[in-house]
C-alpha cells in the first residue's frame, strides 16, 4: 500500500512551524463565475499574507492532492472545465481517476488536517438543507470529529440554520460568535440564533481551542463572524428570494452536490449581484480574521 504522501503535493511554502492557513477551493470552481473566481482566489491570498500567515489552498489536479497552490496551479484550476467538487468521499474517486477539483469544507478540513494545519477560513459552512428530502452536509460530520479552528460567516443562508445549529450542538461542535452574540447567516449579521460562546480577540480564540482539544475533545471550534456591514443583507431581505430559489431547485429536480451552487447562483441573479457583492467580502474578511487567529496559534 501506497504510504500517505503518494497521494500528497505540499507547496514549496508550506513549512510550518510559519503560521498556515488553509483555504478551499470549491469557492474557485463551482461558487463564481469565471475571471472572479481567479481574481477572489488571489486576492484571499494576498490578504492572508498581508495578516502575516501562509496561505494553503486546498485542491486536487490530475489526481493528486494539493495542499498550497503556487499561482499558475491557481489559475489552472480556475479555468479548468469539468471539474469534480470533492468532499471527503471523492477523493479515492479523484485519484483513480486523475481528475482534478474543487475541494469544500468538508475536503479542505481531511487535507488541511493530514497535513498539520490548524486553522481554516471559507465563507459559509454547509448545513441542513431545507427541503423534503434528507440533505446533510458532509461538512457537519467533518466538523464533528477534525480537531481544527474554521472561520466561517455561519451557515450559507439557503440552509434551515436552526437544524444546522442543532445538528453541530448534538455532535458537540463549539459555535463561537466572534465578536456577536448571533449567530451570523451568511449574507446578514443577524439570524435571531444565539452563539455558545462570544470572543472577541485571535487570543482568546486560540487560548479556547487549546482549552477544548486539551480536554481530549476532538471536534472543530467553529468561528463565525459577521460578513462586513458595508454589503451585508439584511435578513429579511433576502429570505423571500431564497424560498423562489428553493422552490425552484425543488421542481427542478435538483439536489446533492447540484444543489448549493443553483442556489447561489440564482440568489445573484434575483438581487443583481448583491448576494455576490457579500459573498466577496465575507471571504476576505473571513481571510482576514484566519491569518490572524494563524498567527496567534503559532505564538
Amino acid at each position: 500500500m501506497p504510504p500517505l504522501q503518494h497521494y500528497f503535493v505540499l507547496s514549496h511554502s508550506i513549512c510550518p512551524p510559519l503560521p498556515l492557513l488553509a483555504l478551499e477551493s470549491t469557492v474557485i470552481t463551482h461558487g463564481l463565475p469565471r475571471s472572479q473566481n481567479l481574481q477572489l482566489a488571489r486576492d484571499m491570498e494576498r490578504v492572508v499574507r498581508e495578516n502575516g500567515a501562509t496561505p494553503a489552498t486546498v485542491a486536487v489536479l490530475d489526481g493528486i492532492i494539493h495542499v498550497g497552490l503556487t499561482d499558475t496551479e491557481l489559475e489552472q484550476l480556475a479555468n479548468a472545465e469539468n471539474v469534480r467538487k470533492i468532499s471527503r468521499r471523492d477523493f479515492a474517486t479523484a485519484i483513480v481517476k486523475k481528475e482534478s477539483g474543487g475541494t469544500t469544507v468538508a475536503g479542505t478540513m481531511f487535507a488541511a488536517h493530514k497535513a498539520g494545519i490548524k486553522v481554516f477560513a471559507t465563507g459559509g459552512i454547509g448545513g441542513v438543507h431545507e427541503v423534503e428530502s434528507f440533505d446533510i452536509s458532509t461538512d457537519l460530520p467533518a466538523l464533528a470529529d477534525t480537531p481544527m479552528i474554521v472561520v466561517c460567516a455561519g451557515a450559507k443562508a439557503i440552509l434551515d440554520l436552526p437544524a444546522t445549529l442543532e445538528y453541530l450542538e448534538t455532535m458537540g461542535v463549539p459555535v463561537i460568535g466572534y465578536g456577536t452574540d448571533e449567530f451570523p447567516a451568511f449574507y446578514s449579521r443577524e439570524s435571531g440564533l444565539p452563539v455558545s460562546a462570544r470572543l472577541d480577540t485571535p487570543q482568546e480564540v486560540v487560548a479556547f481551542a487549546k482549552a477544548h482539544w486539551e480536554l481530549g475533545l476532538k471536534s472543530a471550534v467553529l468561528v463565525c463572524q459577521p460578513p462586513p456591514v458595508a454589503t451585508a443583507l439584511p435578513r429579511q431581505a433576502v429570505e423571500g428570494v431564497i424560498q423562489q430559489a428553493r422552490q425552484e431547485a425543488r421542481q427542478g429536480n435538483i439536489y446533492g452536490q447540484a444543489l448549493t451552487p443553483f442556489l447561489l447562483q440564482r440568489l445573484s441573479e434575483l438581487t443583481g449581484g448583491a448576494t455576490l457583492r457579500a459573498n466577496l467580502d465575507l471571504l476576505l474578511n473571513n481571510a482576514r480574521l484566519g491569518a490572524q487567529i494563524a498567527c496567534a496559534y503559532s505564538v
